[in-house]
């Protein structure tokens, strides 16, 4: 069997119930569960990749797996995780996530959602799943993922997700989705800071921010506390800057009292110029933060790495919007899969690679694998 250190992946994967009746198993779940994240770290996306990737890497495996009947098959596979409980799948990986990430206090989570493009079966009517996703800005780690449930949307698994992730001390970045004054109760009765994105779904509240910057602006912000900040930023022939100003004097907000904590407001306006194309943009935030034009905009700039370095690199370099598998539980299990197998890509430090070549020095190099499988905390 695998060592099972705090650090490794599969003494948190020991105590799942098995879904099979128990005299039709022939093959241990933790050795399909280890096989299935080694096969999927290093490019498999389907059971059938799965299990050649299995028996190619049989002698290697009996290392560390039992295999008592050896490889299991295609077919074994699918319907194990058709039939794994996602909750307690879930709760093993949240399990392994806290053993291996170390949160500061002021660390910022960012939380977004993404469609699982390909998981739709038009015969049975099936809606493609939607995941909400919590993403550790400064360590580059997914913390967790609900799935929305159907005929819903974020605002009612963004509450699920918050339930199970650590918060004290913590800044919460959520868009314009999640801009509910319960999520930001949630977020405070779990010890936590919140900036949400304000957009016309709060139409009041926006249009009362949007009145006080502009009336602000009008003046010179003479008689409006305040704190500003700018950044330019230049890369690729793309010149951005951005100037932000936040207040903390919120009288004039009739909408403030339903916000549980709310100190500040940010306005943020960004300049993009590509060539002779020059775009602009204003958007507003509301915080529980002081208001601290600087550290506000920056949190809001490093929301948007659960887009470039989470879902950009699911569908990009793990090509999760390619994968079809539609049955029982497994869309949903898969989408854990993709989580443990890029986290465990990145906490492995010591080769200097993009994802996608780490995936290919993995299946390539026997010992390169077992180190990306038994990442551990620097």
């Amino acid at each position: 069997m695998v060592h099972a250190t705090p650090m490794s992946l599969a003494a948190h994967f020991a105590q799942l119930p098995d879904p099979r009746v128990r005299r039709t198993r022939r093959h241990a779940l933790v050795d399909i569960l280890v096989i299935t994240v080694c096969a999927v770290i290093c490019g498999a996306d389907d059971w059938v990749a799965i299990a050649r990737f299995g028996r190619a890497k049989r002698r290697w495996f009996r290392q560390f797996l039992t295999l008592p009947h050896g490889i299991p098959s295609h077919d074994t596979f699918g319907r194990v995780f058709a039939a794994l409980d996602p909750q307690a799948f879930h709760a093993a990986f949240l399990a392994w996530v806290q053993s291996v990430a170390t949160l500061l206090p002021g660390d910022v989570i960012a939380i977004d959602g993404k469609t699982l493009r390909r998981t739709f079966d038009t015969a049975s009517q099936k809606a493609a799943i939607h995941m909400v996703s919590a993403w550790a800005t400064a360590q580059g780690l997914c913390l967790g993922q609900v799935k929305t449930a159907a005929h819903s949307n974020e605002i009612t698994a963004i509450p699920a997700l918050l339930d199970v992730l650590a918060l004290t001390g913590r800044i919460v970045s959520i868009d314009a989705i999640g801009c509910q004054p319960g999520i930001a109760r949630r977020v405070r009765d779990r010890g936590g800071d919140y900036v949400l994105s304000l957009k016309a779904n709060q139409r009041r509240l926006h249009e009362e921010v949007a009145a006080l910057f502009a009336d602000a602006e009008a003046h010179g912000f003479v008689g409006l506390p305040h704190t500003t900040a700018t950044t330019v930023d230049a890369d690729h022939g793309r010149l951005e800057q951005r100037e932000a100003w936040a207040t903390g004097d919120l009288l004039y907000l009739s909408q403030r009292r339903r916000w549980p904590g709310l100190r500040s407001v940010l306005r943020l306006d960004a300049t993009r110029t590509t060539g002779e194309r020059t775009s602009r943009e204003t958007r507003y935030f509301i915080s529980s933060l002081p208001p601290d034009a600087a550290q506000l905009a920056h949190i809001v700039r490093s929301h948007w790495t659960i887009e470039n370095s989470l879902h950009w690199v699911l569908d990009v370099a793990m090509h999760q919007d390619h994968t079809r598998i539609r049955t029982g539980h497994a869309p949903e299990n898969l989408a854990t899969l993709h989580h443990i197998a890029l986290n465990l890509l990145k906490q492995e430090r010591t080769e200097k690679l993009g994802i996608k070549n780490k995936r290919l020095a993995a299946g390539w190099d026997h010992d390169y694998l077992l180190r990306v499988i038994m990442a551990a905390k620097d």
